[in-house]
């Protein structure tokens, strides 16, 4: 595993507390394993690899399994999420309309490439295959905002709303 991560994983006293509950909860039940990585995900948002051999020595099982149950499941992800959460359409309809355009934009404006999360946990992006708005096509979601008919030269514009009010907190 030589996946590196622009965002250096961060856990509090609070979150270890939380999650060590968790181990003594179902250290002893079979099957425990995919229960302690929903519930780590839960704690700490992603399944960083320190929390995967946290994971692995609490329920004294391999880091190979651990990282292979999470790997498996869609609904586990490995790197953080950022506080706004950037989906593109890369379904047909918005495809063929320039979604890869969008998404080269957002990647180039923003610094990262999907699946990746900006180094100030403001943003991550992601593709998707369809969000089912294609008479709007090109879609973007940020958070539950639909965004559609976009242009590359729309991406700033729509960005800059989040980190405007991002310094607004």
């Amino acid at each position: 595993m030589t996946e590196t991560s622009l965002n250096a994983f961060k856990g509090t006293p609070e979150q270890k507390q939380k999650f060590d509950e968790v181990i003594s909860k179902y250290k002893d039940m079979p099957g425990a394993l995919l229960p302690v990585l929903q519930e780590a995900q839960g704690i700490y948002g992603y399944l960083p690899i320190e929390v995967q051999q946290m994971v692995a020595d609490g329920l004294n099982v391999s880091l190979s399994e651990v990282y292979g149950v999470a790997t498996f499941y869609s609904q586990f992800s490995l790197t953080p999420k950022g506080k706004h959460r950037i989906s593109v359409c890369l379904g047909t309809a918005c495809y063929v309309k320039g979604a890869d355009k969008v998404l080269a934009e957002l990647e180039n404006q923003l610094g990262i490439k999907s699946g990746e999360c900006t180094p100030d946990g403001l943003f991550s992006i992601d593709s998707c295959r369809c969000v089912g708005a294609c008479g709007l096509a090109p879609v973007m979601m940020i958070d539950d905002e639909v965004y559609g008919k976009l242009t590359p030269d729309m991406v700033k514009g729509i960005l800059d709303k989040y980190i405007k009010e991002g310094d607004n907190e």
